[in-house]
């Protein structure tokens, strides 16, 4: 409930902090380089509108009195000790306004009226347009139509204004934070195209005739070269050059094709709800796209190269290209590298059956890891006059809580476990009468999560590390699928201790063994446990301890299972 309130606390708050349009406060910016002539007659044009909060000219390094007949105006001036670019006179104006909505004006408008500056203002107080830009009649358009326009037309077709590149405009202080704005000549046109491309509501006003100050071709040329430069860029950065090149439609539709290829690949080994034949045919609708594909994209790569001069960043250019589509053969590549890994050959059947690796994470260090990958194993032969032992990675031998050197006994019979052969790192070597008893072939594929259940009940011999050295110390345990509640049990010697274990204790007998032979039968009752025993080995004594509840998923092994603990002297 609380919550709630203060939920609706919020939303009243923000409503009543957010501005209507017609409540938002204007700044008019006025970039200036040498417009002595005309400077005044657009501030007092400006001034003279009564919701206009403040008028800032950026005088970008004049030569003349431009500053000081607009600061005489009653304009706020703010100077460029040099000629660094509209853009940058725009840039340095908006960061020193505060209006919510921001007006940019250039300063050699000498016939310019107050209706055609409220007609750029107006859309956004009344809430049509977030930005406005101008059309109007003029003798001059020379940039526009040469070069705008057919830049334009080719990478933003979307765009249907009359006039693209405007001095004129206004747009909200929240917009212009978030985009960056050039610092020449490409300011106009770079705000209506990161306005389009954002989805912003941008406005064309048609403010009638205006007269400009004549540029010289010299000065035009500048301005259509940072014009088009702007919007070159502007069509990379949103992805408009390689969405019309050739070799950028090639590349995408070669990912395409291995991207099919892999769902394909998914829908048959991993999702069981689509059909099988829907799988294979996503699969090979790919291999035919990436395979006409990616044969344009080799053809056209070469000829690219043999026709340039400088190989070496051409190649290196076309590396940063085509790097998509590398990474994409590389995944589907690894995918199908799995799938062959697990293919099996049986009287002229042939079954894929994909084992994934086991990927294990622990919330509490681990035997100092907290995260681990396992498997899958492969079942293999053992080797020859190997009968009496089984091969196992140490992975393996991880998911079982066993070591080098322990023992496990299957249907009676003992084996050793020692390490795999070099290269065999996810192999288990296993001899023919325990792969019979346990009901697994040679070529079988066991992932390292059904591990515990392939040797479920089996019952080991595993040593346990003492540091007294001339005892050594084996235990019995039943290996376990599951967690259950178990002990600890601490191992003294003279009362110094020595080792610790753990393992489900359940009610009943265990065998306390020295050497080899039965030493000590105790009756484990849980409800009621005997804390400690005492065995005696020369002239040493051991106590084992029962110790507090803690969770395993090894069972100690009771009297007619096998051995509980085995002290042996050293």
């Amino acid at each position: 409930m609380s919550w709630t309130i203060l939920m609706l606390f919020l939303l009243i708050a923000s409503l009543r902090t957010k501005k209507k349009p017609e409540d938002m406060t204007v700044s008019v910016i006025i970039p200036a380089y040498n417009e002595s002539n005309t400077i005044e007659h657009v501030v007092n044009t400006v001034r003279s509108i009564n919701y206009v909060s403040e008028t800032i000219v950026v005088d970008d390094g004049s030569t003349d009195d431009t500053a000081e007949i607009a600061e005489t105006a009653g304009a706020k001036v703010i100077k460029h000790s040099t000629n660094k670019g509209k853009g940058a006179a725009i840039k340095t104006g908006f960061k020193k306004s505060n209006g919510d909505i921001a007006v940019f004006l250039d300063g050699d408008l000498h016939t310019l009226t107050v209706e055609q500056v409220e007609k750029i203002i107006k859309p956004i107080l009344n809430g049509e347009a977030d930005i406005t830009k101008t059309k109007f009649k003029r003798e001059a358009g020379r940039v526009t139509e040469l070069t705008a326009k057919p830049l334009l037309k080719f990478f933003f077709p979307e765009l249907k204004f009359d006039q693209p590149l405007s001095g004129q405009f206004a747009a909200k202080r929240s917009f212009l934070n978030s985009i960056n704005l050039e610092d020449d000549y490409g300011v106009d046109v770079g705000i209506v195209l990161d306005a389009d491309v954002r989805g912003m509501r941008v406005k064309e006003v048609d403010i009638g005739k205006i007269d400009h100050v004549m540029s010289s071709l010299s000065d035009l040329n500048v301005v259509a070269t940072e014009v088009v430069r702007t919007i070159v860029d502007r069509a990379m950065e949103y992805g408009r050059v390689t969405m019309m090149d050739s070799l950028g439609k090639a590349i995408r539709m070669g990912i395409l094709g291995l991207s099919l290829i892999t769902l394909g690949v998914f829908c048959i080994f991993f999702i069981r709800f689509i059909p099988l034949n829907l799988g294979l045919v996503i699969a090979g609708i790919g291999a035919a796209v990436a395979i006409f594909y990616i044969a344009r994209i080799i053809r056209m790569s070469f000829k690219v190269i043999r026709r340039s001069e400088v190989r070496f960043q051409t190649i290196r250019s076309f590396f940063y290209m085509h790097s998509p589509i590398i990474v994409s053969g590389l995944i589907l590549i690894a995918m199908l590298t799995t799938l062959l890994g697990a293919v099996h050959v049986d009287d002229g059947k042939i079954s894929i059956q994909p084992n994934s690796r086991n990927l294990i994470i622990w919330n509490q260090p681990h035997e100092n890891q907290s995260i681990d990958v396992r498997g899958p194993y492969t079942i293999d032969s053992a080797v020859e006059n190997e009968y009496g032992s089984m091969r196992m990675p140490q992975e393996a031998l991880n998911t079982l809580e066993l070591n080098y050197g322990d023992s496990i006994y299957i249907n009676d019979q003992k084996y050793n476990i020692t390490s795999t052969l070099p290269g065999e790192d996810n192999i288990i070597r296993t001899p023919y009468t325990a792969r019979n008893y346990l009901g697994i072939q040679i070529g079988d594929s066991i992932s390292d999560s059904d591990l515990r259940n392939v040797f479920k009940n089996l019952y080991v011999e595993k040593a346990l590390p003492i540091s007294d050295q001339n005892i050594t110390m084996d235990q019995g345990f039943i290996i376990k699928t599951n967690n259950e509640p178990g002990r600890i049990v601490n191992i003294y010697v003279n009362n110094q201790k020595v080792a610790t274990t753990v393992g489900v204790l359940k009610n009943g007998t265990y065998t306390i063994y020295v050497d080899g032979s039965k030493y000590k039968t105790i009756q484990f009752n849980d409800q009621n446990p005997n804390k400690t025993y005492s065995i005696y080995m020369g002239n040493s004594l051991i106590k084992v301890e029962i110790g507090d509840r803690v969770p395993s998923d090894m069972e100690f092994a009771q009297s007619d299972e096998g051995k509980f603990l085995n002290f042996v002297s050293t």
